[in-house]
């Protein structure tokens, strides 16, 4: 089994870290500088950004703050929120990002994924898929897009089996039912996903304590788990996360 990664995310409006629950009622969590830099002294393997709102605002990603915290860590850094295009993806590396990740553009426009990829290579092209139940589906759950906002009609393991397809590097895969519920990953929809694509599927929404990672890493077939609040709020910390899993059998960094 290949070493596990533990991903902290920096959900950011304005500046400043924020979360939520199923992507709404957000309160603030601290500077996204410091907490970026933190993480990257306590053991993050990577390290995830999202301008959560800059989609709807129809805007990019804040680039100044994308710089100061890439001059202030020493880990992998994935940037997402307004990547429409070549030019986004571009200025996003040149400010220090090492991968993208893009969600809503690419739905929109499925091809953009090939142009990414042929242009920058898929190791730094990160699909970012919100998922949320839908029993109408074959796989039983959408894609859902514009923050969560607007369902695509898309079933999120048709999509995802597509983005791998056109040159995706890896799944950042949010169950919106879970996100920041506490009561654990969503399993079953990770397994769904993991078990049908042959790129690496990160695991976000419902971590609430250290054995949820551990079934998401074990039953879900995750390659690595993303989590927000319990980090931020210091309910779980890194290093100690880590020691668990070790102590689990799993192998992590």
């Amino acid at each position: 089994m290949l070493a596990k990664r533990i991903i902290p995310c920096l959900d950011v409006k304005d500046g400043r870290t924020v979360k939520g629950v199923n992507f709404i009622d957000l309160r603030d969590a601290g500077s996204a500088l410091d907490l970026a830099s933190f993480y990257s002294k306590q053991g993050a393997d990577e390290l995830v950004f999202l301008d959560i709102t800059a989609t709807v605002e129809n805007r990019g990603t804040m680039v100044s703050l994308v710089e100061d915290v890439a001059r202030n860590i020493s880990i992998p850094f994935t940037v997402g929120g307004g990547i429409r295009g070549e030019s986004d993806v571009e200025r996003m590396l040149g400010a220090g990002a090492d991968k993208i990740s893009v969600n809503s553009a690419a739905i929109r426009n499925h091809g953009l994924l090939d142009v990414l990829a042929r242009r920058f290579g898929s190791q730094c092209i990160v699909l970012a898929l919100d998922a949320k139940a839908n029993p109408a589906l074959p796989s039983g759950y959408e894609a859902v897009i514009d923050g969560g906002r607007t369902p695509s009609g898309l079933d999120a393991l048709l999509w995802a089996k597509e983005a791998a397809d056109r040159g995706a590097g890896e799944i950042l895969l949010t169950s919106m039912d879970k996100d920041g519920t506490k009561d654990g990953f969503a399993v079953d929809l990770t397994r769904i996903i993991s078990g049908n694509i042959d790129i690496p599927v990160i695991a976000s929404g419902g971590a609430g304590k250290m054995d949820d990672f551990r079934t998401v890493f074990m039953d879900g077939m995750a390659d690595a788990a993303l989590a927000a609040s319990v980090f931020h709020f210091h309910e779980i910390d890194i290093p100690e996360l880590k020691h668990y899993l070790k102590a689990s059998g799993i192998p992590v960094r």
